[in-house]
């Protein structure tokens, strides 16, 4: 009698503390920016997927959000805040579509801190 399998997917599911699943937790973790990177490594212990997207919310969002308050009181703040914006916006549409697909993508310099401190921040 023959036996049957499962296929096997790209991207296995990995343990998670939460019951959502893990591409849409790694798509919150950008939606809400540094804020949600951190609520998310509050509530989610185990995946390293999600983790690692929300360890990478908070090491490129607050960054952002710190410059633009710096730059806010200057007369070329104004200037220099449309841009960080923008960029903000696209960051932040394509980390949401990359994480909710199931991509590890990881920007640079950003990417590998990411990675490295994912399973020790709020731990």
């Amino acid at each position: 009698m023959p036996r049957t399998t499962k296929p096997k997917t790209q991207n296995p599911k990995q343990n998670s503390s939460v019951t959502l699943d893990e591409n849409i937790l790694a798509a919150l973790a950008y939606f809400f920016g540094y804020i949600g990177g951190f609520v998310i490594l509050l509530i989610e212990k185990e995946n390293k997927f999600v983790r690692f997207h929300a360890t990478q919310s908070i090491f490129t969002f607050l960054p952002l959000q710190l410059l633009v308050w710096i730059l806010r009181p200057l007369a070329a703040g104004s200037l220099l805040a449309s841009p960080i914006w923008t960029l903000w916006l696209i960051l932040v549409i394509l980390l949401i579509i990359k994480a909710y697909n199931g991509e590890k993508y990881k920007l640079p310099i950003v990417g590998d801190l990411a990675e490295k401190y994912a399973d020790q921040i709020l731990k």
